[in-house]
């Protein structure tokens, strides 16, 4: 049986994720970024192939169907945050890359995030811990 106090914990874990949520789209907003184009530009950032992700690696990591990457992708490299290159191994794949403009954008918002999720440690660890 599952207690009331894990239930407690359970919904302020699911309440403060969904406030960090909230608030890091209203700063992608701010930065005159969809929240959508702030998570790819953290997917391309934050990929470990130095090649960069192709719209495959960004639709996982965004949980999206391939033709809505795509789509994110067109809008993104029309807005001018990231760009395509052939793959130099693999001239059939393509891979992202973020313009100067991109990766000014993800630098500011992410110092911006890095500071929240510090603020918020304490609060999420003792939540957490809790369950």
């Amino acid at each position: 049986m599952i207690s009331d106090e894990a239930y407690r914990q359970l919904l302020q874990l699911r309440l403060r994720l969904r406030q960090f949520v909230r608030w890091s789209e209203d700063r992608a907003h701010a930065a005159g970024l969809h929240p959508m184009q702030h998570q790819l530009l953290l997917a391309i950032r934050g990929h470990d192939d130095p090649r960069g992700p192709t719209i495959g690696d960004v639709a996982y990591y965004l949980v999206q169907r391939h033709h809505s990457a795509v789509e994110l992708v067109n809008r993104a490299e029309r807005a001018g945050l990231l760009e395509r290159r052939r793959d130099d191994d693999d001239r059939r794949s393509v891979r992202l890359h973020l313009t100067e403009a991109g990766r000014h954008a993800l630098d500011a918002l992410s110092a911006l995030h890095l500071e929240e999720l510090r603020r918020l440690a304490p609060a999420l660890v003792e939540v957490w811990q809790g369950l």
